[in-house]
């Protein structure tokens, strides 16, 4: 049975999702103006530092905010997301300027090898498989699995990629792929069922660094592509901000 939903203002819904959890949806139709209320209602509520409140995990329309039930209760937590809201209605959000990542990516091969099958499907040959996913300036829209994954809405395809019907058991650090209207880079390596296209010598996670991942939502990535030459001299090198 579904938990119930709580009343909230018109565009937005909160539900509660266990004993511990509210998700909080935003629901105006506009997608660009909900992934940037959700974003920001977890901002807030990370820079407010509510009691009983240990994490704001925001997604493409909604944001999971997970609170100790000894601490605090569902109740009280619905209290602050509301706050938030009218706080964030009265000052309005606080854009943050993005940062800006260039992608080097080896296309085809073995580096990507479902690029020939992405471009049958899409009725394209490889070359404009290619052109189109480098061709756009991508924001990452949220952090998802494994280890930070940036996800991204994907390029002008003129239909939506299909996953694997067998999906990888493993598939590189590095993997730059496409699935349905996304697009991710795998930060490490790990099963998938997304259609590889390419792969990055870029190192994008680092165990000993802080954060673990250089990028966080909001900001924007641009692939562009390398000769398999190039691969080896630039492995290793991690994954930095455009000055």
């Amino acid at each position: 049975m579904p938990a119930p939903t709580i009343a909230a203002p018109a565009a937005l819904e909160i539900h509660e999702s266990g004993d511990a959890a509210l998700r909080v949806v935003a629901t105006s139709g506009n997608a660009e103006a909900d992934w940037a209320t959700v974003h920001s209602l977890a901002e807030w509520l990370a820079a407010a530092g509510v009691d009983g409140v240990h994490g704001a995990v925001p997604t493409y329309d909604s944001v999971l905010v997970e609170f100790d039930p000894y601490l605090t209760s569902a109740r009280q937590v619905r209290a602050f997301v509301l706050l938030a809201m009218r706080q964030l209605d009265f000052t309005g959000a606080t854009v943050r300027e993005p940062r800006r990542f260039e992608v080097p990516v080896v296309y085809g091969g073995s580096y990507g090898p479902d690029l020939d099958r992405v471009a049958a499907q899409q009725g394209l040959d490889a070359a404009d498989v290619i052109a189109r996913h480098t061709e756009k300036t991508y924001v990452i829209r949220c952090l998802g699995a494994p280890a930070g994954s940036p996800m991204m809405d994907g390029p002008d395809f003129p239909f939506p990629v299909p996953r694997l019907k067998d999906p990888r058991l493993s598939v590189p650090a590095g993997a730059v792929s496409v699935a349905g209207r996304q697009a991710v880079i795998a930060p490490a390596t790990a099963p998938g069922g997304w259609c590889v296209i390419g792969q990055t010598p870029l190192t994008v996670l680092d165990a000993t660094r802080e954060p673990l991942v250089p990028y966080v939502p909001g900001d924007e990535l641009r692939f562009y592509a390398i000769p398999e030459g190039d691969f080896e001299s630039l492995a290793g090198q991690f994954l930095e901000a455009r000055p």
